[in-house]
């Protein structure tokens, strides 16, 4: 490998394979990723040397994994796991075609968290890469918030060699999703008794207080139809009832915010959901959005007063949902 080598990801690659550093497949997946994500960031002279670290920091993941804990903090330190996330996505935001709506209610939220109180944010979720997202459009005039935000993850972000580096960097709590708890069926019990634990940590977060939490109540990331037209993916009503008795559960106030997020075309999700990892991802630069819309009425929606408390339960998820619908079909097509 001559000198220039090092700054030749498809020969770093090609190396990492032989060595036997990395498995074949990952470093075909790899391989395809840096396909994607050099085409998407051609023009920016930083994009190589990032993506040669993000090379290291998957290395060193397949051969000595982060053991993650339901609840994990993100890391700074030794390495700002962090910051790397935001240099590697940066590249990919064409920040003049982004947008932020409701800047009045985010200095609200600011104030809240200052005073102890917690924030829940209900949202929709687009792409792998939202969290990191939410936190580049945030971090010039709402850093604090970018920090501090809590994101319900899937198993996937922390089993992912891929994924892994980023969720790193992210404040998580970890659960398994309906779509994937019976996957393998022997580890159902196991994945159950994981919930039940990550629950109980959230209780304990929240009766703190000052957290701020982001929660998809979809449980996964929106698609495209038929037509080929995103959509947002509905709400469970059982999640956002979920949260909403914990947060009353914890006696500290708790304030629920409807967020909406354009994120799709810079990482859209596979057509198909799939239950085995190593899904193909394919990056564009692109703008994103993010709208935040004035608080949540939890008592007081649509049907609120029906003697029904699973036709409550859906009014009420169809009615955030639709807050959060409204606020997304804002953002420039």
């Amino acid at each position: 490998m001559d000198k220039n080598s090092k700054y030749n990801v498809p020969e770093v690659l090609t190396s990492l394979v032989e060595k036997g550093e990395i498995p074949l497949e990952l470093g075909k997946t790899l391989r395809a990723f840096y396909e994607s994500y050099h085409k998407a960031t051609a023009s920016d002279e930083s994009a190589i040397p990032i993506f040669l670290i993000f090379l290291d920091l998957v290395k060193q993941q397949h051969q000595n994994p982060y053991p993650f804990e339901p609840y994990h903090k993100q890391v700074r330190r030794p390495f700002d796991y962090h910051a790397f996330s935001r240099d590697f996505l940066r590249p990919l935001i064409d920040k003049q075609a982004s947008s932020i709506f409701g800047k009045e209610t985010l200095q609200e939220i600011e104030n809240h968290l200052t005073q102890g109180h917690n924030v829940v944010f209900l949202a929709n979720h687009q792409s792998e890469a939202d969290p990191v997202a939410i936190s580049l459009l945030l971090e010039e005039q709402f850093q604090s918030i970018a920090e501090q935000v809590i994101f319900v993850a899937g198993d996937r972000v922390i089993t992912d060699p891929l994924t892994i580096p980023f969720s790193m960097g992210c404040n998580l709590l970890c659960i398994y999703s309906k779509r994937y708890i019976d996957h393998p069926p022997e580890k159902k019990q196991q994945k159950q008794l994981h919930n039940k634990k990550t629950m109980q940590l959230m209780s304990e977060l929240l009766k703190e207080g000052g957290k701020c939490i982001y929660v998809a109540p979809s449980g996964g990331r929106d698609r495209r139809n038929a037509k080929g037209e995103i959509e947002i993916a509905p709400f469970d009503p059982q999640s956002i009832e979920m949260f909403y008795l914990m947060a009353k559960k914890s006696k500290t106030s708790t304030f629920f915010y409807p967020m909406a997020l354009g994120t799709y075309d810079l990482l859209p999700p596979p057509e198909t959901i799939q239950v085995k990892l190593g899904e193909e991802r394919a990056f564009n630069r692109v703008g994103i959005h993010l709208s935040i819309g004035p608080q949540i009425d939890m008592k007081n929606f649509p049907e609120s007063e029906n003697p029904d408390k699973h036709v409550r339960r859906k009014s009420r998820a169809d009615y955030i949902w639709k807050l959060v619908h409204d606020d997304y079909m804002r953002f420039p097509r």
